[in-house]
């Protein structure tokens, strides 16, 4: 059975993490595992068994959490503890066999719908498997499971891993298949020459997203709802805007180029996405990542 792991806090960030996990399991048919993560040998001279208490509170946070899942979720919470918060998270997705993780936004940000914090950009730099960025206010969403996938795409290496992760995670939750070319607001895209006029990488662009379109197809059922479009803009900020998002939908990105191998990292295109998108973010690696059918 597939396995999603929320990184959890009794915070509203942490509700938003968790109302996404939800979305997540119940459009995959997966077991959510809330996990909350304790710095360990925390001492404080004054106050004897104060770990004890804070351990207490954690299980009694996490059981609350447990008990405000949907009843049609298979659920599960673990309490481990780490110097590290996004490490002890990593820990347990190993542990777990999990397939991804989902965490809450910052709580401190002021631009935008997305602030990613401190374990959000150690999660970028580290996971071996997607990551899904729940934008604030996502605890408020009325929406029971994902309603269509997005799939931004570029030309860079990596590229068609996105795609077949698109393509397989749209078949099985069986919601459409949104595909966004971005190759036009690229600069350094792979299909662009520096004799190139605003025309050319038009051209270009259409020539890509169909071709794109071509290969998720090929790889779903004859019927399944799936489209494309081409961001237009002057920034990939003002191209975003002008799509339509509604609840329940979800955006996949693939990894910078810079990105280890089998790690995360945002790139800029995506990172200048998060900063307006109204909907969860989900960061793929490059590679293929293990996946339980």
């Amino acid at each position: 059975m597939k396995r999603l792991v929320v990184g959890y806090l009794a915070t509203p960030s942490g509700e938003d993490g968790l109302a996404l996990g939800v979305q997540l399991a119940r459009s995959l048919g997966a077991q959510l595992d809330i996990c909350m993560v304790l710095p360990p040998d925390r001492t404080v001279p004054a106050e004897t068994g104060y770990d004890d208490i804070l351990a207490s509170r954690a299980q009694r946070w996490l059981e609350e959490a447990k008990s405000s899942t949907p009843s049609d979720i298979d659920v599960d919470v673990h309490l481990s503890f780490h110097e590290s918060f996004a490490q002890g998270l990593l820990d347990e997705v190993t542990r777990l066999g999990a397939q991804a993780i989902v965490v809450g936004a910052a709580g401190d940000g002021l631009l935008g719908r997305h602030s990613v914090g401190s374990v959000s950009t150690e999660l970028l730099h580290s996971a071996h498997v997607p990551l899904a960025l729940a934008p604030r206010g996502a605890r408020h969403s009325t929406a029971k499971q994902i309603r269509e996938i997005t799939c931004a795409l570029g030309t860079r290496a990596g590229a068609d891993v996105l795609l077949r992760t698109a393509v397989r995670t749209s078949e099985l939750m069986q919601a459409p298949l949104r595909l966004v070319s971005l190759v036009a607001l690229d600069p350094r895209n792979d299909l662009r020459d520096h004799r190139d006029t605003p025309e050319d990488i038009r051209e270009r662009a259409v020539a890509h997203a169909q071709s794109t379109l071509d290969t998720a197809r090929s790889a779903l059922p004859e019927e399944f709802p799936i489209s494309v479009l081409i961001a237009d803009g002057s920034t990939v900020e003002s191209a975003v805007r002008t799509l339509d998002w509604q609840d329940g939908d979800l955006v996949m990105v693939g990894s910078s180029r810079l990105a280890q191998p089998h790690r995360l990292f945002l790139g800029s295109t995506a990172a200048k996405m998060l900063r307006v998108l109204p909907v969860p973010m989900v960061v793929v690696p490059k590679q293929e990542f293990p996946h339980s059918e």
